[in-house]
């Protein structure tokens, strides 16, 4: 009965440890998300369930003003992670006719949060020393800040420069997540034991966010001991694992979110995608959505008119005729001259080709033309006319090129001559196919009779069929 108590009660406690852990994931309905005049976001939330299961995360709501940590009121909450807060500073006044000395030290335990490097350590009085004792994780750290005031006082517009003054960065290598700090006056014979511009004797020592606090100005010093609180930003981040090691079980919302690794050294925060606006730990209408960079003007394009919005981002298009100048970001005339050189060298090229395939087809026409005229007036023609006459239509006969002829006869070598008669020299010729021929070359010199006494001579032979006769070649 005792162990089936125990395990009853192990069942439960994993059933609750699964709600949780499944709760932490998104927001419950219903959450509240105004204390006064601010936005309570997600991370952030104002009752249980409304946050991720941290109570760094866990906002108390009083007199409509949002406190952290149950006693650090925040002015400001932003998805980033960063968190606006005010915090108490320390002074020390020392005894004076007769009033005791009074001092007061602000120290926090900030839990997963942890002081940002946009703060500094400032301290403001004469011959004073502000101290800050804070841990980083299991290491201590502690920085310094003395001001001295020497006889000659500061003048106006002066800096915080350690006399009357002083700063101290917070190192970026640190999460700073619990502090102290004070300060106490030190006694220094050569310095003016006085105040700074007399308004009082007391030093004061805060944190505070950079450019919150201006030394040069009258203004902000006059207001000092009325000043209890100094705005600072506080660093915050989910958890202490890395986003790889989280994995799937961050509690980033949606596709259009991701997870990235903190600056602070541990755990992780979640962040739009780049063309995405809203809540990055929000997976509903609430979270990352998809934003018009040209219609809200947050793109870099130099003319507005060339942004184009797209799903994610925006990009700057430039008008035909003009390209996008990555360095400023605008359109500017393209350079044409060596795409005109191009054209040009090419227009130019195509005409030189064209003029040449032209002069080739005139010269082969001319050519072909007078080959004709020279077939006709040596008798061609006639010879053509008269093979196609009554009685010629058995013959064959082939027609060859001088070309050919002089292939046939080696350029009508001496050596190729078999004999000579009235009409011409007779030639001893090899054809392509090996075939042997006798070429007959005429002298005919234009004289219409040798003319026709060649053709009919060329006639009489393409009727003769024996076997010791060659068949007739003519040459064209």
């Amino acid at each position: 009965m005792k162990m089936h108590g125990v395990f009853l009660v192990a069942v439960f406690f994993y059933l609750t440890y699964t709600q949780l852990v499944k709760g932490q994931l998104q927001p419950r309905e219903g959450c509240k998300t105004r204390c006064g005049n601010l936005s309570v976001e997600y991370p952030f939330g104002i009752s249980s369930g409304c946050y991720p299961g941290d109570d760094s995360f866990s906002i108390t709501c009083k007199e409509d003003r949002p406190y952290v940590l149950g006693e650090i009121e925040v002015t400001n909450f932003t998805h980033s992670e960063q968190l606006q807060v005010l915090l108490n500073r320390s002074f020390y006044c020392p005894e004076e006719q007769g009033k005791k000395n009074i001092s007061y030290i602000s120290d926090y335990e900030l839990g997963n949060l942890s002081i940002s490097t946009n703060n500094k350590l400032t301290l403001v009085g004469c011959n004073a020393l502000a101290t800050l004792v804070a841990v980083s994780g299991d290491k201590p750290y502690a920085a310094l800040c003395l001001s001295v005031c020497y006889p000659s006082k500061p003048a106006a517009n002066r800096k915080c420069d350690g006399e009357g003054c002083c700063t101290e960065n917070i190192p970026a290598s640190l999460s700073l997540d619990s502090y102290v700090v004070g300060t106490q006056t030190i006694l220094l014979p050569w310095a003016d034991q006085t105040s700074v511009d007399h308004f009082d004797r007391c030093v004061y020592a805060f944190l505070v966010e950079d450019g919150k606090f201006d030394f040069s100005s009258p203004e902000d010093v006059k207001n000092l001991p009325n000043r209890t609180r100094f705005p600072v930003e506080l660093d915050w981040s989910i958890g202490n694992k890395t986003c790889e090691e989280v994995g799937n079980s961050n509690i980033c919302g949606g596709n259009n979110s991701t997870c990235i690794d903190s600056t602070r050294g541990k755990g992780y925060i979640c962040k739009c995608k780049d063309g995405y606006d809203g809540n990055p730990y929000l997976s509903n209408q609430h979270g990352c959505q998809d934003f018009n960079e040209c219609a809200t003007g947050r793109h870099n394009c130099k003319d507005p008119k060339t942004c184009s919005d797209r799903v994610g981002g925006f990009e700057c298009k430039c008008q035909f005729g003009f390209r996008l100048d990555p360095t400023t970001m605008n359109c500017k005339p393209k350079d044409f001259r060596w795409a005109m050189i191009l054209i040009g060298n090419t227009i130019g090229l195509l005409f030189i080709l064209l003029g040449v395939t032209c002069m080739q087809q005139k010269t082969k026409h001319l050519k072909n033309k007078l080959r004709q005229k020279f077939f006709e007036q040596n008798g061609g023609g006639l010879l053509v006319q008269r093979l196609s006459g009554a009685g010629a239509s058995n013959v064959d006969f082939k027609i060859f090129t001088e070309e050919g002829m002089k292939e046939a006869t080696n350029g009508y070598e001496e050596s190729r001559i078999l004999g000579q008669g009235g009409q011409g020299t007779v030639y001893k010729g090899i054809l392509p196919d090996n075939s042997i021929v006798a070429i007959k070359k005429a002298r005919l010199g234009g004289d219409r009779t040798q003319v026709e006494q060649f053709i009919y001579e060329m006639l009489v032979l393409l009727q003769i069929n024996h076997r010791n006769v060659v068949n007739v070649k003519m040459k064209q």
